[in-house]
């Protein structure tokens, strides 16, 4: 090769290498700043990628007034909403029914008909209606009990389900691997799948979803034996977060500095939220979905192949986006699934809300997983974010 073609030929490596970094994800970038300069703390958006979270359907009327009758005068079987109006109820049950009926239900299942008999209003002998209830319980459970994460935003049935009978998004389990050979069994890893960016990382974090694994991966000293999680600990970890940052469209530092991703006092408040919203999901798997695994039919596609319910995790209701629906709000015309109805006992209520966050210590800032009583909780976020605003200010 002659020194002009060898010249020529690194002129064009050199002008394909920005391509070759770029990855797979070419286009148009929108970049947000979220902390200060040099920290990386930044949200990149694929414009290419963008999703639109859509609008959410209007109520089926206006509620003017939740005076009145109280339903459970008129349908004295109700168990969870008997508290509200009678009409506060039929509006309920007619936005319930937009939500989640598709729209291509046959005849007999359609509308009301879809949970009830027509000829028993009362009768649970549609699984639909057991269903039903308990997620009615866990909706309004989220609301109440949950607002470390869902904010005042709360959530609906059509957050998840979006006018389809079983929400898109879910999981289950999967059967073992062959265990019989080393290419049969991969430890759930070298298959790539979007849930995990398509990495080789393993495939299938749902697990966290259901049960209390130790989600970290970094250790407390510089001893061995101080890692609260083993190499392949540490993989499932990273396939998880692979998996929530997909789920809300975002990538680490929405939630992370990546000057250390373990510390508390210098994330963002988002990973306090993230904190909360992974063991809101693992209590609606676990209390109210789970139980329901004799309840569904086997053959309604409402179980996965080992027999196990389907179940929700992030994706279920951000569904690529920071903020479910883009943010907005669906409680104001619902407000009885931000309330908890007559099936919830005082002794039922949780004694303590999980808070984490950061505190001051003699030695300075440190991170801190406190268990405060829930009345106490919005103190303990608003000392975490007065701590944070003041690490923020420009010292002198």
């Amino acid at each position: 090769m002659t020194r002009e073609a060898r010249r020529r030929a690194a002129i064009a490596a050199s002008a394909t290498l920005p391509l070759l970094l770029a990855g797979c994800e070419l286009g148009p970038k929108e970049t947000t700043q979220y902390g200060p300069r040099g920290a990386a703390m930044e949200q990149v958006v694929n414009l290419n990628l963008k999703q639109d979270p859509g609008v959410p359907p209007p109520s089926a009327y206006q509620l003017d007034t939740r005076e009145g009758q109280r339903a459970r005068e008129i349908y004295p079987e109700l168990k969870v909403l008997g508290d509200i109006s009678v009409e506060e109820f039929g509006l309920l049950m007619a936005n319930i029914t937009a939500w989640v009926v598709p729209a291509d239900a046959a005849p007999s299942e359609q509308g009301c008909n879809y949970c009830h008999n027509p000829e028993n209003m009362a009768s649970y002998e549609k699984y639909t209606k057991t269903v039903a209830l308990s997620m009615l319980k866990m909706t309004q459970n989220i609301n109440v009990n949950w607002q470390q994460h869902v904010k005042q935003t709360g959530v609906t049935c059509y957050t998840c389900h979006r006018g389809n009978a079983v929400p898109q998004y879910n999981w289950s389990f999967k059967p073992d691997e062959d265990q019989t050979t080393i290419l049969g069994n991969k430890q759930g890893q070298n298959t790539p799948v979007q849930a995990v960016g398509w990495s080789s990382l393993p495939n299938d974090p749902n697990s966290y979803f259901l049960g209390d694994r130790e989600i970290k991966v970094v250790g407390r000293a510089l001893h061995p034996g101080s890692t609260p999680n083993d190499l392949k600990g540490a993989e499932h970890t990273y396939g998880l977060m692979m998996r929530i940052s997909g789920a809300l469209g975002v990538n680490c530092t929405f939630c992370h500095n990546a000057q250390s991703f373990q510390d508390w006092d210098i994330s963002r408040l988002q990973k306090q939220t993230a904190w909360h919203g992974i063991r809101m999901v693992r209590e609606a798997n676990a209390d109210y979905i789970q139980p329901l695994q004799t309840t569904f039919p086997a053959n309604m596609g409402r179980l996965g192949p080992m027999g196990d319910p389907l179940k929700v995790n992030c994706q279920t209701c951000h569904q690529a986006q920071s903020k479910p629906l883009g943010g907005i709000s669906m409680l104001a015309d619902n407000p009885a699934l931000a309330e908890l109805g007559a099936w919830h006992s005082a002794a039922s209520a949780p004694d303590a809300v999980i808070a984490g966050g950061i505190v001051r210590t003699a030695d300075g800032i440190a991170g801190a997983v406190a268990v405060v009583p829930a009345a106490t909780a919005s103190a303990v976020v608003e000392k975490v974010q007065a701590v944070r605003a003041s690490l923020a200010t420009p010292a002198g």
